[in-house]
């Protein structure tokens, strides 16, 4: 005889629930096997019935996690915005370093400085007002911020330029920094 059964999952200190209805049949328990594709399917299910995309695409889970646990509304693109809080669009870093930190990695090369600058500010990181960091502890969120977009620019500037004029070869040409720690206590808004 089969009955179903619905697990719990806690997520967060506001009990955001996420939850799996499965048919166990009565004296069957299922191995951890079958248990994580179960779970595993039922995700990619949920994601597509509320049209939120491959959450195993990228880093697409966490990114719906974190519109969630925030309270955003979650983002139907792979590309561009993570997710939209009040202020419309907005991105997000996560890491699970034991310290917090954002790291935005693959900015492509532009001709000039001036156009690279104009890139940064209109499509890369300028375009969103908002920036959140997380640092996650296994699913969860210990600690999180929120920058302000134009903080982050100015960071991303500064961190830029001499990457950008540097005359070393470098195997991938594209662009990289981080917001440290230190800079999110000093310019952003603890969250979390």
């Amino acid at each position: 005889m089969w009955r179903p059964v619905t697990l719990f999952f806690y997520l967060d200190s506001k009990q955001i629930i996420c939850y799996l209805r499965v048919k166990i049949r009565k004296g069957y328990t299922m191995t951890p096997e079958q248990e994580y594709i179960q779970c595993f399917e039922k995700m990619h299910e949920l994601c597509r019935e509320n049209d939120w995309g491959d959450p195993f695409s990228y880093n697409r889970a966490k990114e719906i996690y974190t519109a969630l646990f925030l309270n955003h509304q979650v983002s139907t693109k792979f590309s561009g915005a993570d997710a939209y809080d009040s202020d419309g669009e907005c991105e997000y870093k996560s890491t699970t370093t034991k310290s917090i930190n954002g790291t935005y990695n693959g900015i492509s090369v532009q001709e000039t400085w001036d156009e690279q600058v104009k890139y940064l500010k209109e499509e890369k990181i300028g375009k969103y007002r908002n920036h959140y960091f997380l640092r996650f502890h296994g699913p969860f969120v210990a600690e999180a911020y929120v920058m302000k977009g134009t903080k982050v620019l100015e960071i991303a500037i500064e961190k830029l330029y001499s990457r950008y004029h540097s005359k070393q070869k470098r195997k991938d040409p594209r662009l990289g920094f981080s917001v440290t720690k230190s800079e999110l206590e000093k310019y952003g808004r603890k969250i979390k």
